[in-house]
């Protein structure tokens, strides 16, 4: 694929974020990550688009307003990239840095991480982005496998690995899947069990629907980390 061409006048996109927290203990509050991107889009002879801040924001996932709007600027073709003063202003996750990284390849835009001397416009640039998408995808995988690694661990251990399970009292979940067949709601038997003051598979002293599916046996599916939601691009015309 042909990239794009950079040239003086890059129109990009100056993105600044900031903790409350870190405004006020560290040197990188809002002011300084400002005046370092203003030298260096004078001495790059940028056209700047818009400076856009995420004030308060934590930079643990990227559902931010503020880096939103910054992507799609540049989806809808009105900014060639985006100039950050550290890389971590854009994410603390190596997980979504690496989502990033792709993105940008993705949508052949231009990245600038100062601190890194990061600018994807460069065969350098871009082999550290690529790198980031990599790291990334193998810390996926690596605290899928701990997770697995540790658990199989407690139940060699004949520890618990989670909440109380089904198998535990098989009596209640005969007796739960007989009222069910009998046509009683999840609600009715939460009733009747509580009237009963039957302890829930955790000892507690209230069941509802959700401790009834459970003891029932009913799985529901785990939610997974879902991915950041990054703005698509439109296709090009051939």
């Amino acid at each position: 694929m042909k990239r794009r061409q950079h040239n003086d006048g890059t129109r990009m996109v100056l993105y600044i974020r900031v903790s409350t927290e870190e405004q006020a203990r560290s040197g990188l509050g809002l002011e300084a990550q400002q005046a370092e991107l203003a030298r260096a889009a004078e001495f790059q002879s940028w056209t700047i688009v818009e400076q856009i801040a995420d004030e308060g924001a934590s930079g643990k996932d990227l559902e931010r307003p503020g880096l939103k709007r910054a992507l799609q600027l540049i989806v809808d073709g009105e900014a060639d990239g985006l100039a950050v003063a550290k890389l971590d202003r854009l994410s603390r996750s190596v997980i979504d840095a690496g989502s990033l990284a792709e993105w940008f390849d993705d949508v052949d835009a231009r990245l600038i991480a100062l601190d890194l001397n990061i600018d994807t416009s460069t065969p350098s640039g871009r082999m550290v982005l690529h790198v980031l998408a990599s790291v990334g995808q193998w810390e996926r995988e690596v605290i899928a496998q701990r997770t697995r690694d540790g658990l199989a661990q407690l139940r060699l251990q004949g520890k618990p690995t989670g909440r109380p399970a089904v198998a535990d009292k098989p009596e209640l979940t005969e007796r739960i899947l007989l009222m069910r067949a009998d046509g009683m709601t999840l609600q009715a038997i939460a009733d009747q069990l509580n009237a009963e003051r039957v302890p829930t598979l955790r000892g507690g002293s209230m069941w509802r629907v959700s401790s009834v599916e459970n003891a029932a046996g009913y799985k529901r599916r785990r939610p997974r980390h879902k991915p950041p939601t990054l703005p698509v691009p439109m296709r090009r015309a051939a």
